[in-house]
């Protein structure tokens, strides 16, 4: 650990600057201090919507000059100053929370404003949000900004997620009655170290562990249902990418579902993962019973098929039905994998005593970040 001791000296004047920038009060903050230069347009930038609040609500400001209001030209302008004098997370935070504080989602309907914002996965779910008010000329723009996320996405976790896969179902599907050129000799004397036998100076295997063999068919079917209520917003994104990364690989059949108090079945689009955010609509209620129901009528191959159900399990409709299909799909073989989040922002608000019913009748019930998405899927995949 850095000692304090250690750390650099700031002279007088830069921390009087300093706190001058975070209290933007001018004379009433106490420094003294005068800012000039780029320090002002720093201010103005903050100003504009850190002072918001204390200005709607006293009725005069705090020191500070700036403001958005709802004009797409000092929008613009004020997005190019955020990018010029704040590194890019810091860009990101403060366009959410200006979106999010000044209410500025109408003037991201301008396809010329949309152009000039940083992209994240927060103005991916908004745009989502607000895709039936979208004009057909922002939509393309709004199309491009979604695919440029995704793209970085994709290049984060693609590779990751095959590799996992593929080794899942190498594992899964290795044979336990090999032919004697299919044996995997280290493999089969590594499970069969207990029956050495020392009088005669070898291992006697009692089973044969073979090299998994490349199949033709199909090795596993995954079905991924997301709710797409309001709360599942950053889950619906990761889950239609992994969903369109998951329909590459030949050896999985991949169906996604989106649901709220009805379903759309969006596999048709997962080659295209920004075509299957257009088709979800975020909001609405949640009927969890509806949509299980629904799976069920997909699965051909229950001891093959892990069903991923990607909710905060807050159920509109009838629980206990949710629950018996729940039981019923375990029980015919089917791994029911919960994640009540698959995002970033840690352990979601959920319904606890539906997640511990659905622990007790066999599913796997967690939460789940989209990095550690690849080797959850694996563990299901290859099963016991």
């Amino acid at each position: 650990m850095t000692d304090v001791r250690d750390a650099p000296k700031v002279s007088e004047a830069e921390r009087l600057r300093r706190w001058r920038l975070v209290l933007g009060g001018g004379d009433a903050d106490g420094t003294g201090g005068e800012l000039s230069g780029d320090d002002v347009r720093i201010d103005a930038a903050m100003a504009a919507v850190y002072d918001h609040d204390q200005v709607r609500s006293t009725g005069r400001g705090a020191g500070r000059s700036g403001g958005l209001g709802r004009s797409a030209p000092r929008v613009a302008r004020w997005l190019g100053d955020i990018r010029t004098y704040f590194p890019k997370p810091v860009v990101q935070v403060m366009q959410r929370d200006a979106i999010e504080r000044l209410d500025l989602r109408q003037l991201l309907l301008e396809p010329e404003l949309l152009e000039s914002i940083e992209p994240d996965i927060h103005l991916v779910t908004l745009l989502v949000e607000l895709n039936h008010l979208l004009p057909d000329e922002t939509r393309a723009t709004a199309r491009q900004v979604i695919a440029r996320v995704l793209a970085d996405l994709e290049d984060r976790l693609t590779d990751r997620t095959r590799s996992a896969v593929r080794g899942a179902l190498a594992r899964a599907n290795r044979s336990r009655r090999p032919r004697p050129g299919d044996i995997d000799w280290l493999r089969t004397v590594h499970v069969n170290l207990r029956h050495y036998q020392p009088r005669l100076g070898t291992v006697i295997p009692e089973r044969l562990i073979g090299f998994g063999r490349r199949q033709r068919s199909l090795a596993k079917e995954v079905v991924i249902a997301v709710d797409q209520s309001g709360s599942m917003a950053d889950s619906v994104v990761y889950a239609s990418l992994f969903g369109a990364v998951l329909a590459q690989l030949p050896s999985l059949q991949t169906r996604l579902v989106a649901f709220d108090t009805s379903i759309t079945d969006l596999t048709p689009v997962l080659h295209d993962p920004v075509d299957v955010l257009f088709g979800v609509q975020l909001g609405g209620g949640t009927d969890i019973a509806e949509a299980l129901g629904y799976c069920r009528q997909l699965i051909t191959r229950p001891n093959d098929t892990v069903l991923v159900l990607i909710s905060d399990l807050f159920e509109g409709g009838n629980a206990e039905l949710m629950r018996a299909r729940v039981a019923r799909l375990v029980r015919s073989g089917v791994t029911v994998l919960c994640l009540l989040a698959l995002s970033d922002e840690g352990a979601p608000v959920h319904d606890r005593q539906a997640a511990a019913d659905l622990v007790e009748l066999g599913a796997t019930v967690m939460s789940c970040t989209p990095d550690q998405f690849p080797a959850v899927l694996s563990d299901a995949l290859e099963g016991d």
